[in-house]
């Protein structure tokens, strides 16, 4: 059993709210987090015939007991949502009494938007983070290989993470988004993820990506978008901004958990990892994911951006939050050089911000001017708190 960061943040939003929606990919642990937090609530699986029919028989005595209602997979219920309207329309006083949890799809999100506005707040729970694994014996290599999905880092046996992997994908792909009412062609879907894997943190190039796979750009972008919406694929837009430079206007495109990257690319030990020359993007993609679920657990409200310019200079991430920018840079190396450090402190001159940090491997910070030097274990040490401070 694993602590969530974001476990205060939905209590404190089952008291201020009379339904809360967490969303998140299949298997990333929403349902055993749920039963964690409300243990004697009553539960129903509605892609079960059984427990839909069940909670369409007993709704008014559920309705009038005093304990809420957890309601998985609420997505393959769609009649449930006029229904959750009203309940909560007839007494608005009491809140915390639905808890639903689901995989997004335009349909699921729709209906959130437009039966429950209003009505209920919404939370993402991604895979497992380094704040929520962290135990002796255990490494942060350990979980950039193999992933956050608890099945996948739990797995007894390398072999046995492989299958898991590949089962999920394939479930994703020839079923669970099909049950989602999304139209997609399984091999291309499968292909694209490949593709994004290859390309993993790279600029997003979909005249490229389009020509490769022999489809128009539209459906690329269709397809980007359904795994974005699926939690799969992370999109960092980039900050623009008057700086007398000519900026970067595409996003950068990562495979949101780094297992699912290696798996697709036959990469399941460290040492196949360190060898293949995606090692440096998928460790900043590791590190930046790490980054954004701590500041989302903090409720910073901080914004997400990549940054760079035409002539080289770059921000792996950029966190904005009013009139306050950080950006970051994440080094593989465990001693970033003094010329790594001097092209990040020009960007943070560029930026106008009053401080950058520079994440690296090793295990004693400094500083340089404007930059901090911060070791990654550090930086995910402890509760969550915003680096924005």
């Amino acid at each position: 059993m694993f602590d969530r960061m974001l476990a205060d943040r939905i209590r404190r939003r089952l008291a201020a709210f009379p339904a809360v929606a967490l969303f998140g990919p299949r298997q990333c642990g929403k349902t055993t987090l749920a039963r964690t937090l409300l243990p004697k609530a009553s539960y129903f699986d509605l892609e079960q015939d059984r427990d839909r029919i069940r909670l369409d028989a007993s709704w008014d005595d559920l309705l009038a007991a005093p304990g809420p209602l957890v309601l998985d997979e609420a997505q393959a219920h769609p009649p449930l949502f006029p229904r959750l309207r009203g309940a909560i329309d007839a007494d608005r006083r009491r809140n915390g009494r639905f808890l639903l949890l689901g995989s997004v799809s335009p349909t699921l999100a729709a209906q959130v938007s437009e039966s429950l506005a209003g009505r209920i707040a919404t939370l993402e729970l991604a895979p497992l983070s380094w704040t929520e694994v962290a135990e002796p014996g255990r490494s942060l290599d350990e979980l950039w290989l193999r992933g956050g999905f608890p099945d996948a880092l739990l797995a007894p046996t390398a072999e046995d993470w492989r299958e898991w992997c590949s089962s999920y994908l394939g479930l994703l792909v020839h079923r669970d988004l099909l049950e989602l009412g999304v139209e997609v062609k399984p091999p291309l879907l499968r292909r694209l993820l490949a593709m994004l894997a290859h390309g993993h943190g790279a600029w997003w190039n979909v005249a490229r990506l389009a020509s490769s796979l022999g489809v128009s750009r539209p459906t690329v972008d269709r397809y980007a978008a359904i795994l974005e919406q699926a939690f799969l694929v992370r999109f960092l837009r980039p900050w623009s901004s008057n700086l007398g430079k000519r900026l970067r206007k595409r996003p950068k495109a990562f495979l949101r958990d780094p297992g699912l990257v290696h798996s697709l690319l036959g990469l399941s030990d460290l040492e196949s990892l360190f060898g293949h020359p995606v090692v440096g993007a998928s460790w900043e993609g590791f590190v930046v994911e790490e980054l954004l679920r701590r500041e989302e657990a903090s409720a910073s409200g901080a914004r997400a951006w990549c940054f760079a310019t035409s002539d080289g200079y770059e921000a792996d991430l950029l966190l904005e939050r009013a009139d306050e920018v950080l950006p970051i840079e994440v080094k593989l190396t465990a001693r970033p050089d003094q010329r790594d450090v001097g092209r990040f402190i020009r960007v943070v001159e560029l930026l106008g911000a009053e401080r950058g940090l520079l994440v690296c491997r090793g295990h004693e910070p400094w500083s340089a001017g404007p930059v901090d030097v911060v070791p990654v274990r550090e930086l995910l040490a402890g509760p969550p708190t915003s680096l924005l401070g």
